[in-house]
């Protein structure tokens, strides 16, 4: 699935003004996303005609953290220009396998694994979009 530039124009204004002149544009990032969202590679993986995979990964990582993915993704829908289904996966340590070498000091008794839960705040999610169809 690639934006063509008609699609962009359609949603430019969810996207933040550069400060400065950047070296990939916006509707490349997205279209990478896609890319990278569609045929499920790694980040390093991402073709070079994209361009620089860190780049487009950082930009990618601050767009998700303001919201910005997710209000271009769903004027999107809005528009009928894709469709995309989000799943978020939550880990813990039950879920988590790790080799018996891999485990570390020993812990102490008194620790209440629960009772921390609640002191750590938010819990951390995993961000994972499909693309179901277009």
């Amino acid at each position: 699935m690639t934006l063509t530039q008609a699609h962009y124009d359609q949603i430019a204004d969810c996207f933040p003004r550069h400060r400065r002149a950047a070296d990939i544009g916006n509707l490349e990032v997205l279209n990478a996303i896609l890319y990278v969202l569609e045929n499920g590679c790694k980040w390093r993986a991402l073709p070079e005609n994209f361009g620089n995979w860190h780049t487009i990964y950082t930009r990618m990582n601050r767009w998700s953290k303001n919201g910005v993915l997710q209000k271009a993704f769903l004027h999107l829908q809005e528009k009928g220009i894709i469709m995309i289904n989000v799943n978020i996966v939550f880990l813990d340590s039950t879920s988590v396998k790790i080799h018996p070498d891999g485990m570390g000091a020993l812990k102490k008794p008194e620790s209440n694994p629960l009772a921390s839960l609640k002191a750590d705040g938010i819990l951390k999610f995993i961000w994972s979009p499909h693309l179901t169809g277009m």
